[in-house]
Parts: C-alpha cells; structure tokens; sequence
C-alpha cells in the first residue's frame, strides 16, 4: 500500500462501495421516487476501464474491501466486465443487489471469488413485494438466494423496516434464520430526497428487540471493527440476524466508508450534501488522488454533519442530498 486515507478524526477508511448505475428493474418508493425516472444516459456513467482506474487508485491508498451497489448492479450491461476487472485487484469484492437475476451470474460470481452477497429484500409476502417494488418479482428472488445458499454462499438479506408497513415480519425473517444459514440485516428507514421518509416510519433498533424477544432467546454476537450492525443469535439456529441503527444509534465513530456514485462522483458520507467529481478530471487526465485526500479529510464527525441523533425532529425536506437509487446502497 501506498498510504491510507485518513480523515481528521483519524478515521482510516478502506472500505469502497462503487454504484455502478442508478437503473433498476424495480421500482420500491423508498428507493426510487417516482416509476417514471430520467436514468442517468451511459455517457455520463463511469465506463468499465474509469471505474477500474479509479478502483485501482482507491486499492494504492489502503482499500482492501470493494461492494458493487446500483441502482440494481446487475442490469448494468457490461457488469460481467467490470467485476472480471475488478477481480483482478486485491480486494474483498462483494455485491449488493435486489436478486432477481442471480442465477445468470452464479458461474461468474464462483470463477471471479465473490463469495458474499447482500441481497435486498423487504417482505416474505408476494402481494406486499409487488406492492413494494411494483414488481411481481417476489418467487425468483426467494429462489435465488436458496440457490446461493445451495452453492454455498454467504448471504445477508437486507430488510428496511417501516411501521406500518413491514415490522410485524421481523419474527418471520428471524424464524428464517433457524434452518438457513442466513443473515438477516434489519435497517432502519432512513431520509432520502423523494422517499417520503417520516420518522414515526421509523422502527428503532430497540423496538426491533422488544418484538424480537416476544418469542425468541437474544444471544448478543461479538462486534467486529467497523461494524455497521448490531448481531444477534437465537440459540440453536444457523443464521443470525442484526440491526443498522442508523437513525437511533449510530456507528459513525468507527466509519471506514467511502461511496462513489455510478456517474463518477466521490461521497465521503451516505448523508453527505457535498460531492467531489473524481470522473471529468479522470477524462482529462488529471491527477485525482489530491481530489480523493481533500473529500476524506471534510468528512463530519457524524450524519454527513446534516442532522443529530435526535431524528425524531429531522425535517426530511431541509435535507440535501440525492435519492437512494442515484447514491448506492
């Protein structure tokens, strides 16, 4: 390694998630604001050999962890490319997505070492996915993730939980996790620009426990660094579940994450206002790891210096930043 990047909280940040687009075949309100969305044209995307470039640079300063995000990654044409390209660096290469078109990539995830998946899913009912996501998706993504299971994957399902909407189904996911060794990740509905967030929306990481421990024995699993979730286990089953309680508790004291958005642009925080376009100055042959040490080194203590913990008075509309699918999970 060349160096780190380190901001002025002496956080060191080596974990880069990379959006390779903002298009998805999905449609879920929290995400996308509207079904009828102006995509990103793919001129103003990073191409295949910029994202690799910009990876590799990323790689050279201490980045030994690169999740592919969307939008949905796996709609991206040239997806098998990049993740050929990006295979080839020293990197834990993982992938989040929504699952649906899995068992076209399974062979390539093998042969190019992804071995971990994050896969989005909000709902075990049918008729509230195709309410959620305006998609009738709910059986091919359920099969997908058995299918990663049987080919011996290790699987996160990640679930935004909103009340009102989904909470009563925390007790299914957990009782998923006795005979699959599945992780279940529950996240706390968070602001974005469109996504009609509200905070009596919000379940809070202690609700989520309250109900958990209704019908089940809690086993509290130990903390890794830079840990986004709190883990849990029911005694006896071969999954576990967790909690990213980023609205009441969150973990920005231990963040070693950057993002980078599929149209090039560098975001030192999830909530940041502020971004640094990395890719025009790529095009034009400008030396951009200056660039990439400035964006870290701005970087606020907590919440991309935009709200506090206190998130019950968060007005959503007063906050600046773009909706979920063009920022990357």
């Amino acid at each position: 390694m060349e160096g780190q990047l380190i901001d002025t909280y002496n956080r060191v940040h080596n974990y880069l998630r990379i959006s390779l687009t903002d298009n998805c075949n999905f449609r879920c309100f929290y995400c996308m604001p509207e079904e009828d969305y102006d995509f990103a044209p793919a001129s103003k995307l990073m191409q295949a050999d910029e994202i690799y470039k910009i990876a590799k640079l990323f790689v050279e300063q201490g980045v030994n962890k690169i999740r592919l995000t969307g939008g949905e990654p796996l709609v991206r044409k040239d997806a098998a490319k990049i993740i050929q390209l990006l295979a080839q660096l020293p990197v834990n290469l993982t992938i989040t997505t929504n699952g649906s078109r899995i068992h076209e990539f399974i062979e390539l995830l093998k042969e190019n070492r992804i071995r971990s998946l994050n896969i989005s899913l909000d709902t075990l009912d049918r008729d509230k996915f195709l309410l959620m996501t305006r998609r009738d998706q709910f059986q091919r993504v359920y099969d997908n993730i058995h299918l990663l299971l049987r080919e011996g994957f290790h699987v996160k399902v990640n679930m935004v939980v909103m009340k009102g909407m989904n909470e009563a189904e925390i007790l299914d996911f957990i009782e998923w996790t006795k005979l699959d060794p599945v992780h279940v990740r529950f996240i706390e509905f968070m602001p974005f620009s469109g996504n009609r967030w509200t905070s009596n929306k919000v379940v809070t990481w202690q609700e989520m426990l309250e109900l958990a421990g209704t019908r089940y024995d809690i086993l509290p699993l130990a903390a890794e660094p830079n840990d986004t979730a709190k883990k849990y286990q029911v005694p006896g089953h071969k999954g576990t579940f967790a909690v990213i309680s980023t609205m009441s508790n969150n973990f920005c004291g231990t963040c070693n994450r950057i993002r980078l958005t599929a149209d090039g642009k560098m975001k030192n925080c999830l909530f940041s206002a502020s971004e640094t376009d990395l890719l025009q100055p790529l095009r034009m042959g400008e030396d951009i790891l200056p660039l990439i040490q400035q964006t870290i080194r701005a970087k606020h203590k907590e919440l991309g210096g935009q709200f506090t913990t206190d998130f019950e008075n968060i007005e959503a509309t007063t906050i600046h930043n773009r909706s979920m699918i063009t920022i990357g999970g």
